[in-house]
């Protein structure tokens, strides 16, 4: 059953990259928000068996603590869209990517991206299925 009042944003078919990111796992905020530095505490949309540990890739929805950055947003429990991981994943056309860093973009409670513009490259496979975030990204990789 859908649960109603929660506007989902983007294109729900993802093809599969390899995880990298993980619950505990700290990754960057690359946005203006105010937030520097979040931890990721859950993963949306993920099924797993018992025990098993929820991964998510290039594009994922997350849930993050802001770890650090503004008072008012520390401590805030908030979501994110994974926009580089450091792990190796495969495009179809047999490259491979790897960033720098982990690192995501806040999300308002409406599904949009919270900050105005994205500090460093994003890649091609989130801003394929956020388009939002290919307008507000200055590098696209």
């Amino acid at each position: 059953m859908a649960k109603r009042g929660i506007k989902e944003v983007g294109v729900s078919y993802r093809r599969y990259i390899t995880p990298g990111i993980f619950n505990e796992t700290l990754i960057n905020i690359s946005d203006n928000s105010g937030a520097q530095l979040a931890r990721v505490i859950g993963v949306l949309h993920m099924k797993t068996r018992w025990r098993r540990v929820p991964s998510a890739a290039v594009g994922d929805v997350v849930v993050v603590s802001i770890r650090m950055g503004r008072p008012e947003l520390r401590k805030q429990i908030m979501r994110a869209i994974i926009i580089r991981q450091r792990r190796p994943y495969r495009r179809p056309d047999g490259t491979w990517i790897a960033f720098e860093d982990n690192a995501g973009v806040l999300l308002t409670p409406d599904g949009e991206p919270k900050g105005t513009e994205i500090r460093g490259p994003v890649a091609k496979e989130a801003a394929e299925r956020w388009p939002r975030l290919a307008t507000m990204a200055s590098i696209i990789i």
